[in-house]
C-alpha cells in the first residue's frame, strides 16, 4: 500500500504553539517498519488543482503572503512560504492517494484532512481543503462521472468541505462531529450527525453503521474519501468523546469493510488528534494505517 507524506515540510510555529506539528513525522517513523507499505514523497498539488475548489484571489493571497492578520489568526498559522510549500504537499498527497486507490484500491495520506478550509478563506489550522480539491481531481483528470463520497470521522465538523461542495450533487458529504465542538457554527453537509459529549464506543458505532446505510441508500458512492481523525479518542484534549483504542479500530474498520464490499476504492488521511500526550494520537493514526494495510491486501 503506498502512503504519501509531506512532514519534512515544517512550519515554523512559535514556541507553545498548541498544533501538533511532531505527529506527521513520528506517524511516519513509526508505520516505516510496516510490511508491504511503500512511503511517497507528496507531490505538490498545482494552482489548477487548488482551484478546483478554492477561489482564486485567495489562492493568489496565500501563495503572495498578503494574508491579513485577521485571516492569518482564523487559519492559526502564521503565513511563511514553508505554509504555503506544506499546505500544496498536504492537498497533493491526498490527490495522489485518490489516484492510487483507483488502480490499488487502498492509499493514504500521512497528513490531510484540512476540512475547515473554505473557498475563500482558511480556518482551524487548515489553508487548503485536500477532501474537496481531490474530489474533483478525480472527476475533472480521471473519470468525470465519478460519484464521490466524503466520509468525515474527525470530532470537528467538516464545515469547509460542507460549503464547497453544497451545491455539488456529485460528491456526498458525510461528517459524524462532536455536536458541541468547534466550529461552534456548522453548516450542513448532506448528512450530519452530530455527537453529544462523552459518547461512547457502543453508541459512536450505532451511529456510524446507521449513517452508512444512509449513505449507501442515498447515493451509492463509487469512491470513498475517509478522514480518520484521531480526535474522537478518550485521550483527546479537544475531542470531548469517550472512544476507546479499541472503539477507533472498530471505527476504522467499519468505513474499510464498507469500502471493501462494495469493492470501491478508498483514500484515507489523517485529519485531527490533540491527545493528551503526542504518543496517544501517533498510537490511533498508527492504527488507522495499520488498518488500511490489512483491508488494502484483500482487494
Amino acid at each position: 500500500m503506498k502512503a504519501y507524506y509531506s512532514d519534512h515540510f515544517v512550519l515554523p510555529l512559535p514556541e507553545g504553539h498548541r498544533f501538533p506539528m511532531e505527529k506527521y513525522s513520528r506517524v511516519r517513523d513509526t508505520v516505516s517498519s510496516l510490511a508491504n507499505l511503500q512511503l511517497v514523497e507528496a507531490p505538490p498539488a498545482s494552482d489548477t488543482q487548488i482551484l478546483y475548489a478554492h477561489d482564486p484571489s485567495y489562492l493568489q493571497r496565500v501563495a503572495a503572503g498578503k494574508l491579513t492578520e485577521h485571516e492569518q489568526k482564523e487559519i492559526g498559522f502564521p503565513w511563511s512560504e514553508k505554509m504555503v510549500e506544506r499546505s500544496r504537499r498536504s492537498a497533493g498527497a491526498t490527490i495522489a492517494a485518490c489516484k492510487t486507490a483507483m488502480t490499488d484500491g487502498i492509499s493514504g495520506n500521512l497528513a490531510g484532512g484540512t476540512h475547515h478550509a473554505y473557498r475563500n478563506l482558511g480556518s482551524g489550522f487548515c489553508v487548503f481543503n485536500d477532501a474537496a480539491i481531490a474530489a474533483r481531481a478525480l472527476q475533472k483528470e480521471i473519470h468525470p462521472n465519478l460519484k464521490v463520497a466524503i466520509i468525515d470521522l474527525d470530532v470537528h465538523q467538516g464545515n469547509g468541505t460542507a460549503s464547497i461542495l453544497q451545491d455539488d450533487p456529485s460528491i456526498f458529504t458525510l461528517s459524524i462531529h462532536g455536536e458541541n465542538n468547534f466550529p461552534f457554527k456548522k453548516e450542513v453537509s448532506d448528512l450530519d450527525c452530530g455527537l453529544f459529549d462523552g459518547c461512547d464506543d457502543q453508541t459512536y458505532l450505532i451511529k456510524l453503521h446507521q449513517c452508512l446505510d444512509e449513505l449507501d441508500a442515498r447515493f451509492q458512492p463509487e469512491f470513498v474519501i475517509y478522514l480518520a481523525g484521531a480526535d474522537p479518542h478518550e485521550e483527546d484534549r479537544l475531542g470531548r468523546l469517550k472512544i476507546s483504542t479499541e472503539g477507533m479500530r472498530q471505527r476504522d474498520e467499519a468505513v474499510f469493510q464498507y469500502a471493501l464490499n462494495k469493492q470501491i476504492p478508498l483514500a484515507f488521511a489523517m485529519a485531527g488528534g490533540y491527545g493528551k500526550t503526542i504518543e496517544s494520537t501517533v498510537q490511533i493514526h498508527c492504527q488507522t494505517i495499520a488498518t488500511a494495510l490489512h483491508y488494502q491486501q484483500q482487494y
